[in-house]
Protein backbone atom coordinates (compact mmCIF):
# COMPACT_ATOMS: atom_id res chain seq x y z
CA UNK A 1 0.00 0.00 0.00
CA UNK A 2 1.38 3.43 -0.98
CA UNK A 3 1.95 5.70 2.06
CA UNK A 4 -0.10 8.88 2.19
CA UNK A 5 2.92 11.17 2.63
CA UNK A 6 5.28 10.17 -0.15
CA UNK A 7 8.62 11.92 -0.65
CA UNK A 8 7.39 14.14 -3.55
CA UNK A 9 4.33 15.14 -1.52
CA UNK A 10 6.53 16.03 1.45
CA UNK A 11 8.69 18.30 -0.71
CA UNK A 12 5.75 19.97 -2.51
CA UNK A 13 3.81 20.54 0.71
CA UNK A 14 6.98 21.84 2.34
CA UNK A 15 7.29 24.57 -0.27
CA UNK A 16 3.61 25.42 0.18
CA UNK A 17 4.08 25.67 3.95
CA UNK A 18 7.00 28.10 3.58
CA UNK A 19 5.00 30.15 1.06
CA UNK A 20 2.05 30.30 3.47
CA UNK A 21 4.22 31.48 6.35
CA UNK A 22 5.93 34.05 4.13
CA UNK A 23 2.57 35.30 2.88
CA UNK A 24 1.42 35.93 6.45
CA UNK A 25 4.51 37.96 7.41
CA UNK A 26 4.50 40.01 4.19
CA UNK A 27 0.79 40.64 4.57
CA UNK A 28 1.28 41.83 8.15
CA UNK A 29 4.19 44.07 7.14
CA UNK A 30 2.05 45.58 4.36
CA UNK A 31 -0.82 46.17 6.79
CA UNK A 32 1.33 47.76 9.51
CA UNK A 33 3.64 49.75 7.20
CA UNK A 34 0.76 51.37 5.28
CA UNK A 35 -1.59 51.61 8.30
CA UNK A 36 -4.33 49.92 6.27
CA UNK A 37 -5.56 46.41 5.56
CA UNK A 38 -3.05 44.81 3.16
CA UNK A 39 -3.81 42.82 0.02
CA UNK A 40 -3.27 39.09 0.68
CA UNK A 41 -2.90 38.30 -3.05
CA UNK A 42 0.01 40.74 -3.30
CA UNK A 43 1.63 39.11 -0.27
CA UNK A 44 1.02 35.63 -1.72
CA UNK A 45 2.52 36.67 -5.07
CA UNK A 46 5.65 38.10 -3.44
CA UNK A 47 6.05 35.16 -1.05
CA UNK A 48 5.75 32.66 -3.91
CA UNK A 49 8.14 34.68 -6.04
CA UNK A 50 10.67 34.73 -3.20
CA UNK A 51 10.40 31.07 -2.18
CA UNK A 52 10.53 30.04 -5.84
CA UNK A 53 13.55 32.39 -6.27
CA UNK A 54 11.88 34.14 -9.19
CA UNK A 55 11.95 37.87 -8.46
CA UNK A 56 8.77 38.85 -10.29
CA UNK A 57 6.88 41.55 -8.39
CA UNK A 58 3.54 43.30 -8.80
CA UNK A 59 4.76 46.23 -6.66
CA UNK A 60 7.97 48.19 -6.15
CA UNK A 61 9.33 46.23 -3.17
CA UNK A 62 11.77 49.01 -2.25
CA UNK A 63 8.87 51.38 -1.54
CA UNK A 64 6.03 48.98 -0.75
CA UNK A 65 7.63 47.17 2.21
CA UNK A 66 9.51 48.29 5.31
CA UNK A 67 12.93 47.00 6.31
CA UNK A 68 11.29 43.97 7.94
CA UNK A 69 9.43 43.21 4.74
CA UNK A 70 12.73 43.31 2.86
CA UNK A 71 14.30 41.09 5.50
CA UNK A 72 11.42 38.64 5.12
CA UNK A 73 11.93 38.57 1.36
CA UNK A 74 15.64 37.83 1.71
CA UNK A 75 14.90 35.06 4.23
CA UNK A 76 12.33 33.48 1.92
CA UNK A 77 14.78 33.63 -0.97
CA UNK A 78 17.43 31.84 1.10
CA UNK A 79 14.99 29.16 2.24
CA UNK A 80 13.52 28.73 -1.22
CA UNK A 81 16.91 28.42 -2.90
CA UNK A 82 18.15 25.93 -0.39
CA UNK A 83 14.97 23.94 -0.72
CA UNK A 84 12.58 23.00 2.04
CA UNK A 85 14.05 19.57 2.63
CA UNK A 86 17.60 20.88 2.60
CA UNK A 87 16.82 23.66 5.08
CA UNK A 88 15.03 21.14 7.26
CA UNK A 89 18.06 18.85 7.12
CA UNK A 90 20.45 21.60 8.19
CA UNK A 91 18.18 22.41 11.13
CA UNK A 92 18.06 18.77 12.18
CA UNK A 93 21.82 18.43 11.80
CA UNK A 94 22.26 21.35 14.19
CA UNK A 95 20.16 19.63 16.85
CA UNK A 96 21.91 16.29 16.31
CA UNK A 97 19.15 14.11 14.88
CA UNK A 98 20.16 11.01 12.92
CA UNK A 99 18.66 10.39 9.49
CA UNK A 100 17.02 7.27 8.22
CA UNK A 101 16.77 5.94 4.68
CA UNK A 102 13.48 7.75 4.01
CA UNK A 103 14.97 11.10 5.04
CA UNK A 104 17.94 10.58 2.73
CA UNK A 105 15.69 9.63 -0.19
CA UNK A 106 13.71 12.83 0.33
CA UNK A 107 16.93 14.84 0.30
CA UNK A 108 18.13 13.04 -2.81
CA UNK A 109 14.97 14.09 -4.68
CA UNK A 110 15.16 17.63 -3.32
CA UNK A 111 18.80 18.06 -4.39
CA UNK A 112 18.41 15.88 -7.51
CA UNK A 113 21.57 13.91 -6.66
CA UNK A 114 22.40 10.57 -8.27
CA UNK A 115 22.64 8.60 -5.03
CA UNK A 116 22.15 8.80 -1.30
CA UNK A 117 25.70 8.05 -0.20
CA UNK A 118 26.98 11.57 -0.82
CA UNK A 119 23.93 13.50 0.34
CA UNK A 120 25.02 14.21 3.89
CA UNK A 121 28.58 15.40 3.07
CA UNK A 122 27.05 17.58 0.36
CA UNK A 123 24.64 19.13 2.82
CA UNK A 124 27.39 19.88 5.32
CA UNK A 125 29.20 21.86 2.64
CA UNK A 126 26.14 23.87 1.52
CA UNK A 127 26.26 26.36 4.40
CA UNK A 128 29.97 27.03 3.90
CA UNK A 129 29.52 27.37 0.14
CA UNK A 130 26.65 29.83 0.41
CA UNK A 131 28.40 31.85 3.09
CA UNK A 132 31.65 32.06 1.10
CA UNK A 133 30.05 33.35 -2.09
CA UNK A 134 27.54 35.67 -0.47
CA UNK A 135 30.00 37.28 1.96
CA UNK A 136 32.47 37.85 -0.87
CA UNK A 137 29.63 39.37 -2.90
CA UNK A 138 28.69 41.71 -0.06
CA UNK A 139 32.25 42.98 0.31
CA UNK A 140 32.68 43.66 -3.43
CA UNK A 141 29.27 45.27 -3.90
CA UNK A 142 29.84 47.55 -0.91
CA UNK A 143 32.82 49.05 -2.71
CA UNK A 144 30.43 50.35 -5.38
CA UNK A 145 27.41 51.19 -3.19
CA UNK A 146 29.32 52.93 -0.36
CA UNK A 147 30.00 56.27 -2.11
CA UNK A 148 26.35 56.56 -3.20
CA UNK A 149 24.42 55.35 -0.16
CA UNK A 150 26.60 55.59 2.94
CA UNK A 151 27.74 52.77 5.23
CA UNK A 152 24.41 51.58 6.67
CA UNK A 153 22.35 51.64 3.47
CA UNK A 154 25.16 50.32 1.30
CA UNK A 155 25.68 47.35 3.63
CA UNK A 156 22.03 46.36 3.44
CA UNK A 157 21.93 46.90 -0.34
CA UNK A 158 25.03 44.73 -0.73
CA UNK A 159 23.56 41.97 1.44
CA UNK A 160 20.20 42.07 -0.34
CA UNK A 161 21.69 41.93 -3.84
CA UNK A 162 24.37 39.38 -2.97
CA UNK A 163 21.80 36.99 -1.50
CA UNK A 164 19.47 37.46 -4.47
CA UNK A 165 22.36 37.14 -6.92
CA UNK A 166 23.76 33.83 -5.67
CA UNK A 167 20.28 32.41 -5.14
CA UNK A 168 19.30 33.44 -8.69
CA UNK A 169 16.37 35.59 -7.55
CA UNK A 170 15.83 38.98 -9.15
CA UNK A 171 14.58 41.21 -6.33
CA UNK A 172 16.27 44.58 -6.12
CA UNK A 173 15.91 47.55 -3.78
CA UNK A 174 17.02 49.88 -6.56
CA UNK A 175 14.27 51.51 -8.63
CA UNK A 176 15.52 50.19 -11.99
CA UNK A 177 17.36 47.08 -10.82
CA UNK A 178 21.06 47.45 -11.83
CA UNK A 179 20.52 49.74 -14.83
CA UNK A 180 22.48 52.57 -13.16
CA UNK A 181 25.49 50.23 -12.89
CA UNK A 182 25.51 49.00 -16.49
CA UNK A 183 29.07 50.32 -16.91
CA UNK A 184 30.41 49.20 -13.52
CA UNK A 185 32.92 46.33 -13.96
CA UNK A 186 32.76 45.43 -10.25
CA UNK A 187 28.96 45.08 -10.23
CA UNK A 188 28.87 43.21 -13.55
CA UNK A 189 31.67 40.79 -12.64
CA UNK A 190 30.53 40.22 -9.04
CA UNK A 191 26.88 39.62 -9.89
CA UNK A 192 27.84 37.43 -12.86
CA UNK A 193 30.01 35.18 -10.69
CA UNK A 194 27.30 34.91 -8.03
CA UNK A 195 24.62 34.08 -10.59
CA UNK A 196 26.74 31.58 -12.54
CA UNK A 197 27.97 29.61 -9.53
CA UNK A 198 24.52 29.69 -7.93
CA UNK A 199 23.13 28.22 -11.15
CA UNK A 200 25.74 25.45 -11.46
CA UNK A 201 24.53 23.51 -8.43
CA UNK A 202 26.28 22.56 -5.20
CA UNK A 203 27.39 19.19 -6.52
CA UNK A 204 29.30 20.81 -9.39
CA UNK A 205 30.83 23.45 -7.10
CA UNK A 206 32.10 20.84 -4.66
CA UNK A 207 33.48 18.64 -7.45
CA UNK A 208 35.36 21.65 -8.80
CA UNK A 209 36.62 22.48 -5.28
CA UNK A 210 37.89 18.92 -4.73
CA UNK A 211 39.63 18.95 -8.12
CA UNK A 212 41.37 22.25 -7.31
CA UNK A 213 42.36 20.91 -3.89
CA UNK A 214 43.78 17.70 -5.39
CA UNK A 215 45.70 19.65 -8.05
CA UNK A 216 47.21 22.18 -5.63
CA UNK A 217 48.25 19.47 -3.17
CA UNK A 218 49.76 17.47 -6.06
CA UNK A 219 48.08 14.33 -4.82
CA UNK A 220 49.07 11.23 -6.80
CA UNK A 221 45.45 10.07 -7.20
CA UNK A 222 43.92 11.58 -10.32
CA UNK A 223 40.37 12.88 -9.92
CA UNK A 224 38.16 12.46 -12.97
CA UNK A 225 35.16 14.69 -13.47
CA UNK A 226 31.75 13.05 -13.43
CA UNK A 227 29.48 13.05 -16.49
CA UNK A 228 27.15 15.41 -14.64
CA UNK A 229 29.98 17.92 -14.13
CA UNK A 230 31.07 17.75 -17.77
CA UNK A 231 27.55 18.20 -19.13
CA UNK A 232 26.63 21.04 -16.76
CA UNK A 233 29.82 23.06 -17.21
CA UNK A 234 30.13 22.60 -20.98
CA UNK A 235 26.45 23.39 -21.60
CA UNK A 236 26.63 26.43 -19.32
CA UNK A 237 29.70 27.77 -21.13
CA UNK A 238 28.05 27.25 -24.54
CA UNK A 239 24.87 29.03 -23.44
CA UNK A 240 26.73 31.93 -21.81
CA UNK A 241 28.96 32.72 -24.79
CA UNK A 242 26.22 32.08 -27.35
CA UNK A 243 23.93 34.45 -25.47
CA UNK A 244 26.68 37.06 -25.18
CA UNK A 245 27.41 36.97 -28.92
CA UNK A 246 23.74 37.07 -29.93
CA UNK A 247 22.85 39.92 -27.53
CA UNK A 248 25.90 41.88 -28.66
CA UNK A 249 24.86 41.56 -32.32
CA UNK A 250 21.10 42.09 -31.96
CA UNK A 251 21.25 45.01 -29.51
CA UNK A 252 24.40 46.72 -30.82
CA UNK A 253 22.57 49.54 -32.64
CA UNK A 254 19.49 49.69 -30.40
CA UNK A 255 19.36 53.28 -29.05
CA UNK A 256 17.29 52.13 -26.06
CA UNK A 257 19.82 49.54 -24.86
CA UNK A 258 23.44 49.32 -26.08
CA UNK A 259 23.96 51.99 -28.74
CA UNK A 260 25.00 54.79 -26.38
CA UNK A 261 27.58 52.63 -24.56
CA UNK A 262 31.26 52.22 -25.38
CA UNK A 263 32.45 48.98 -26.98
CA UNK A 264 33.58 47.69 -23.59
CA UNK A 265 30.29 48.84 -22.06
CA UNK A 266 28.34 47.03 -24.77
CA UNK A 267 30.32 43.87 -24.11
CA UNK A 268 29.62 44.14 -20.38
CA UNK A 269 25.91 44.69 -20.90
CA UNK A 270 25.59 41.87 -23.45
CA UNK A 271 27.49 39.49 -21.15
CA UNK A 272 25.39 40.39 -18.12
CA UNK A 273 22.17 39.94 -20.10
CA UNK A 274 23.34 36.49 -21.17
CA UNK A 275 24.14 35.57 -17.56
CA UNK A 276 21.00 36.97 -15.95
CA UNK A 277 18.61 35.56 -18.58
CA UNK A 278 19.40 32.03 -17.46
CA UNK A 279 17.49 32.40 -14.14
CA UNK A 280 18.60 35.50 -12.24
CA UNK A 281 16.16 38.29 -13.07
CA UNK A 282 18.45 41.31 -12.65
CA UNK A 283 18.92 43.63 -15.59
CA UNK A 284 21.32 46.41 -16.58
CA UNK A 285 19.34 47.36 -19.70
CA UNK A 286 15.60 47.94 -20.17
CA UNK A 287 14.00 44.60 -21.06
CA UNK A 288 10.89 46.24 -22.53
CA UNK A 289 13.05 48.28 -24.95
CA UNK A 290 14.98 45.32 -26.37
CA UNK A 291 14.60 44.28 -30.00
CA UNK A 292 12.29 41.37 -30.86
CA UNK A 293 15.40 39.28 -31.53
CA UNK A 294 16.80 40.10 -28.09
CA UNK A 295 13.45 39.26 -26.46
CA UNK A 296 13.35 35.89 -28.24
CA UNK A 297 16.93 35.04 -27.22
CA UNK A 298 16.09 35.96 -23.63
CA UNK A 299 13.04 33.68 -23.66
CA UNK A 300 15.06 30.73 -24.99
CA UNK A 301 17.70 31.17 -22.27
CA UNK A 302 15.02 31.58 -19.58
CA UNK A 303 13.27 28.39 -20.67
CA UNK A 304 16.49 26.35 -20.60
CA UNK A 305 17.42 27.76 -17.20
CA UNK A 306 20.06 26.60 -14.74
CA UNK A 307 21.30 23.15 -13.67
CA UNK A 308 19.84 20.43 -11.41
CA UNK A 309 20.46 20.88 -7.70
CA UNK A 310 21.12 24.60 -8.16
CA UNK A 311 19.30 27.70 -6.98
CA UNK A 312 17.81 28.26 -10.45
CA UNK A 313 14.87 26.81 -12.35
CA UNK A 314 13.89 26.15 -15.95
CA UNK A 315 14.11 23.06 -18.14
CA UNK A 316 17.68 22.56 -16.85
CA UNK A 317 20.96 22.31 -18.76
CA UNK A 318 21.25 18.53 -18.40
CA UNK A 319 17.73 17.97 -19.74
CA UNK A 320 18.46 20.20 -22.73
CA UNK A 321 21.75 18.41 -23.44
CA UNK A 322 20.11 14.97 -23.30
CA UNK A 323 17.40 16.11 -25.72
CA UNK A 324 19.99 17.58 -28.12
CA UNK A 325 22.08 14.38 -28.03
CA UNK A 326 18.92 12.31 -28.46
CA UNK A 327 18.06 14.31 -31.59
CA UNK A 328 21.63 13.90 -32.84
CA UNK A 329 21.44 10.12 -32.36
CA UNK A 330 18.12 9.96 -34.23
CA UNK A 331 19.52 11.96 -37.16
CA UNK A 332 22.57 9.72 -37.31
CA UNK A 333 20.42 6.57 -37.20
CA UNK A 334 21.88 5.31 -33.90
CA UNK A 335 19.88 3.31 -31.35
CA UNK A 336 21.69 4.67 -28.31
CA UNK A 337 22.27 8.18 -26.98
CA UNK A 338 25.89 8.96 -26.13
CA UNK A 339 27.45 11.82 -24.20
CA UNK A 340 31.20 12.06 -23.54
CA UNK A 341 31.60 8.38 -24.52
CA UNK A 342 28.95 7.35 -22.01
CA UNK A 343 25.57 5.81 -22.80
CA UNK A 344 22.54 7.67 -21.46
CA UNK A 345 20.05 5.26 -19.80
CA UNK A 346 16.61 4.98 -21.42
CA UNK A 347 14.74 6.00 -18.22
CA UNK A 348 16.74 9.24 -18.17
CA UNK A 349 15.79 9.96 -21.78
CA UNK A 350 12.12 9.33 -20.98
CA UNK A 351 12.40 11.69 -18.01
CA UNK A 352 13.94 14.42 -20.19
CA UNK A 353 11.16 14.06 -22.77
CA UNK A 354 8.55 14.14 -20.01
CA UNK A 355 10.05 17.31 -18.53
CA UNK A 356 10.07 19.00 -21.95
CA UNK A 357 6.46 18.08 -22.81
CA UNK A 358 5.24 18.97 -19.32
CA UNK A 359 7.07 22.31 -19.35
CA UNK A 360 5.73 23.31 -22.76
CA UNK A 361 2.22 22.32 -21.66
CA UNK A 362 2.38 24.44 -18.49
CA UNK A 363 3.73 27.49 -20.36
CA UNK A 364 1.17 27.22 -23.18
CA UNK A 365 -1.84 26.67 -20.90
CA UNK A 366 -0.87 29.53 -18.55
CA UNK A 367 -0.29 31.87 -21.51
CA UNK A 368 -3.59 30.91 -23.13
CA UNK A 369 -5.58 31.55 -19.95
CA UNK A 370 -4.13 35.02 -19.38
CA UNK A 371 -4.44 35.97 -23.07
CA UNK A 372 -8.14 35.06 -22.89
CA UNK A 373 -8.66 37.13 -19.73
CA UNK A 374 -6.42 40.12 -20.57
CA UNK A 375 -5.82 40.34 -24.33
CA UNK A 376 -5.03 44.05 -24.02
CA UNK A 377 -1.63 43.21 -22.48
CA UNK A 378 -0.46 41.65 -25.75
CA UNK A 379 0.45 38.04 -26.50
CA UNK A 380 4.19 38.65 -26.68
CA UNK A 381 4.46 40.37 -23.30
CA UNK A 382 2.26 37.75 -21.62
CA UNK A 383 4.23 34.88 -23.14
CA UNK A 384 7.49 36.47 -21.98
CA UNK A 385 6.10 36.86 -18.45
CA UNK A 386 4.95 33.23 -18.29
CA UNK A 387 8.30 31.88 -19.50
CA UNK A 388 10.03 34.10 -16.93
CA UNK A 389 7.74 32.79 -14.18
CA UNK A 390 8.16 29.13 -15.16
CA UNK A 391 11.93 29.48 -15.46
CA UNK A 392 11.93 31.25 -12.06
CA UNK A 393 13.86 34.10 -13.69
CA UNK A 394 12.04 37.31 -12.79
CA UNK A 395 12.72 39.39 -15.89
CA UNK A 396 9.73 41.40 -17.09
CA UNK A 397 8.78 43.74 -19.90
CA UNK A 398 6.94 45.85 -17.32
CA UNK A 399 3.41 44.39 -17.29
CA UNK A 400 3.55 42.40 -14.03
CA UNK A 401 1.72 45.08 -12.06
CA UNK A 402 -1.07 45.18 -14.67
CA UNK A 403 -2.19 41.59 -14.12
CA UNK A 404 -5.67 41.03 -12.68
CA UNK A 405 -6.21 38.94 -9.56
CA UNK A 406 -6.93 35.76 -11.56
CA UNK A 407 -3.92 36.36 -13.79
CA UNK A 408 -1.73 36.79 -10.73
CA UNK A 409 -2.96 33.49 -9.35
CA UNK A 410 -2.01 31.81 -12.64
CA UNK A 411 1.47 33.37 -12.45
CA UNK A 412 1.75 32.16 -8.83
CA UNK A 413 0.88 28.60 -9.89
CA UNK A 414 3.36 28.80 -12.77
CA UNK A 415 6.20 29.93 -10.50
CA UNK A 416 5.41 27.13 -8.04
CA UNK A 417 5.35 24.45 -10.75
CA UNK A 418 8.55 25.81 -12.26
CA UNK A 419 10.30 25.62 -8.90
CA UNK A 420 9.24 22.16 -7.65
CA UNK A 421 9.39 20.65 -11.14
CA UNK A 422 6.73 19.21 -13.40
CA UNK A 423 7.59 15.55 -12.82
CA UNK A 424 7.95 15.94 -9.06
CA UNK A 425 4.58 17.67 -8.85
CA UNK A 426 2.89 14.97 -10.95
CA UNK A 427 4.51 12.31 -8.79
CA UNK A 428 3.13 14.08 -5.71
CA UNK A 429 -0.36 14.19 -7.20
CA UNK A 430 -0.47 10.66 -8.62
CA UNK A 431 1.62 8.90 -5.97
CA UNK A 432 4.47 6.44 -6.44
CA UNK A 433 4.12 4.19 -9.53
CA UNK A 434 2.94 0.65 -8.84
CA UNK A 435 5.12 -2.22 -10.17
CA UNK A 436 3.61 -4.31 -12.94
CA UNK A 437 4.47 -7.83 -14.06
CA UNK A 438 2.79 -7.36 -17.46
CA UNK A 439 5.12 -7.19 -20.46
CA UNK A 440 3.37 -5.70 -23.50
CA UNK A 441 4.27 -6.64 -27.10
CA UNK A 442 6.36 -4.21 -29.15
CA UNK A 443 5.09 -2.70 -32.41
CA UNK A 444 6.46 -0.02 -34.75
CA UNK A 445 4.68 3.05 -36.06
CA UNK A 446 5.55 5.90 -38.40
CA UNK A 447 7.33 8.90 -36.81
CA UNK A 448 8.36 12.17 -38.43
Amino acid sequence: MTPLMTVPRTICLGFLAVIAIGTFFLWMDDTIYHSSFGNPITALFLATSAVCVTGLSVVDVSEFYSFWGHFCLVSLVEIGALGYMTANTILLLLIGRKFGLRDKLALQKSLDTAGIAGVMPLLRSIIATMALFQIAGVILLMIVFLPDYGLKNSLWLAIFHSVNGFNNAGFSLLEESLVDYVSSPIVNITMSILIIFGGLGYQVIMELFLWIKTTLNKEPMRRDFSLHFKVVTSTTIILLFSGFFLFFITEFNNPQTLQSLTIFGKMQAAWFQSVTSRTAGFNTISIGDMTYSGILITMILMFIGASPGSTGGGLKTTTSRILVNCTKAALQGRDEVLCYQRKIPSPLILKAVGVLVGSITVVCVATLLIVIMQPELGFGSIFFEIVSAFGTVGLSTGITGDFSMLSRLIIIATMYIGRVGVLLLMSAVLGDPQPSSIDYPEENLLVG
